[in-house]
């Protein structure tokens, strides 16, 4: 099988895998189980090197829409990946209790004997929660290993989730806003959906976690203006397509997206050459717009004074 297509078959594994482990670990965490060791079903937050180059990168950005589904034998669960499992468990719950999270913490209640795999660990677990929350975990506090939850939703000045409510819902929206990136920032009904069965999401089949999909992406995010849902102009039969809301824009960027993405194919963005260099020129008139309103509000000075900093081009 071509090394594109094993590429795809792997993300699709891993992002289905995510969300049946995400809830696994909901449902721990409900009922307060810390040690309780979840089953044997395939995981693999890990995956294999889904990107390594440009080129790679390049063929990555066709992505097939067919329905060929994962083959989930190739994956074995380790002792490794059910400490990311209890690990995010653990962050859900210190979260929840308004506590700080730390690397001593981790160790003592969660890693134990396993502390020589204390970064491997932290690796799965984060992609865990990154693929099924739309959440990173961040060092931010290097010196006292001190870490924080930030949200691929940026609702305030300072994204770290602070009284928040940790939402499933999420990492889908995350993907949603993702597919229709890459279908050249609209995506038709049709692509949505194809790329979301193959997830295992369907518009007519209730979700173990998403409820209702369809419903969601059609009316609850276009009325919270994450989503535009619109008919498709002079088309023929009737369609409709999906583009981002003003919410989308204003709480996350296509980088935050397209870091989404590369973090599901094992890579970085940059191994998506024309999708980075979209990214960029986004984060480029973000920049742009935040000087300009600066300057407008009186936080920076006009004048002669602003010829010290030169033109635009010396900060990018």
């Amino acid at each position: 099988m071509p090394r594109g297509q094993k590429s795809k078959l792997r993300a699709r594994e891993k992002r289905h895998q995510a969300r049946i482990e995400a809830q696994r670990a909901q449902d721990a965490q409900a009922t307060a189980a810390e040690e309780e060791q979840p089953s044997t079903s395939s995981f693999s937050p890990s995956g294999g090197n889904a990107q390594s180059s440009s080129a790679a990168g390049q063929d990555e950005e066709k992505p097939s829409t067919s329905q060929a589904q994962p083959n989930t034998g190739h994956y074995h669960r380790t002792p490794l990946d059910d400490k990311a499992i209890l690990l995010v468990q653990f962050l859900l719950r210190k979260y929840n209790m308004r506590e700080p999270i730390t690397k001593e913490d981790m160790i003592k209640h969660v890693i134990k004997k396993h502390k020589v795999h204390f970064h491997e660990i932290l690796r799965k677990a984060s992609e865990l929660m990154v693929l099924a929350f739309g959440i990173d975990l961040k060092e931010v506090d290097p010196t006292r290993h001190h870490y924080a939850l930030i949200s691929k939703l940026q609702r305030t000045n300072d994204d770290r989730l602070r009284g928040e409510e940790i939402m499933p819902q999420t990492g889908l929206l995350m993907t949603v806003l993702c597919v229709i990136f890459m279908k050249g920032n609209c995506a038709t009904e049709k692509d949505m959906w194809e790329v979301l069965n193959v997830m295992g999401i369907y518009a007519d089949k209730k979700h173990f976690i998403y409820g209702d999909p369809k419903k969601l992406i059609t009316e609850v995010w276009v009325q919270e203006r994450y989503l535009l849902y619109r008919q498709v102009s002079n088309s023929n039969p009737p369609c409709r397509e999906f583009l981002w809301g003003p919410r989308a824009y204003a709480e996350t960027s296509k980088m935050k997206v397209l870091e989404f993405l590369a973090k599901i194919h094992d890579t970085v963005p940059s191994a998506f050459p024309s999708w980075y260099e979209e990214a960029l020129q986004d984060e480029e008139q973000r920049a742009r717009a935040r000087f300009t309103a600066l300057v407008h509000t009186g936080a920076l000075p006009t004048g002669p004074s602003m010829a010290n900093f030169g033109s635009f081009s010396h900060l990018y």
